[in-house]
């Protein structure tokens, strides 16, 4: 079986800070190369990492040398390839989930299907059985349907916490931090831009660089 590795479009994007400065954006082996730098640099006491997209923090290896660093995060790292199940491939985990990948037949794309236990009242079993395809395909049809009414929602909530976690971890203790969760919460724009103008600069840009996507979630 093939293995499934990302293309330059799907490759994740991360960015970094030094003691509150901006030091690189980008691929992971472009920010551990430039986090290595600055903490061998001897400037800055914390180089925090994030996932751009999610505001999860990486806590980057940086032992070894320069070429060390960049070997460890480069491109092609395990790490950053796409799971199973977002590559339609078969697997068999620990927990008892099976991915299963569906034969697929002429004229007909691969698919994959997850079997995974569904506990429902009789009433619920009964109604499910009489609809079209059955059980499992009712179901598909109304988790789908529920995905797009709600994604507006969903992606608003998702912009919110990636919002948050970055300023918790980073500006927690910031002057103005409470006061400005409550205005991104609130969808208060021009409260939110007001509560962070004392922040370091690259923070500050960042910070209202995510947030820009809860005042404005008509372009999520």
């Amino acid at each position: 079986m093939d293995t499934v590795r990302p293309t330059a479009a799907t490759q994740p994007q991360f960015v970094a800070f030094a003691s509150g400065r901006l030091v690189a954006t980008g691929p992971l082996e472009v920010v551990a190369r430039a986090a290595k730098l600055a903490t061998d640099a001897g400037e800055p006491r914390v180089v925090q990492v994030f996932d751009a997209k999610n505001s999860e923090p990486w806590d980057l290896d940086l032992s070894g040398t320069l070429e060390h660093v960049e070997h460890r995060y480069r491109f092609e790292n395990p790490r950053l390839w796409p799971s199973a199940a977002e590559a339609g491939v078969g697997d068999e985990s620990a927990d008892s989930t099976v991915l299963r990948t569906a034969r697929p037949g002429p004229g007909r794309p691969r698919l994959g299907v997850v079997a995974r236990e569904v506990t429902l009242l009789p009433r619920h079993w009964a109604w499910l059985s009489e609809q079209p395809g059955g059980a499992s395909a009712a179901l598909r049809r109304l988790v789908d349907d529920a995905r797009k009414s709600l994604a507006p929602k969903d992606a608003l909530r998702r912009s919110q916490q990636s919002t948050y976690r970055f300023l918790l971890a980073t500006l927690g203790d910031a002057p103005g931090f409470e006061e400005a969760m409550r205005a991104l919460y609130a969808g208060d724009e021009a409260g939110f831009t007001t509560h962070s103008d004392r922040w370091p600069t690259d923070l500050r840009a960042h910070a209202r660089h995510l947030a820009h996507a809860v005042f404005h979630p008509e372009g999520l």
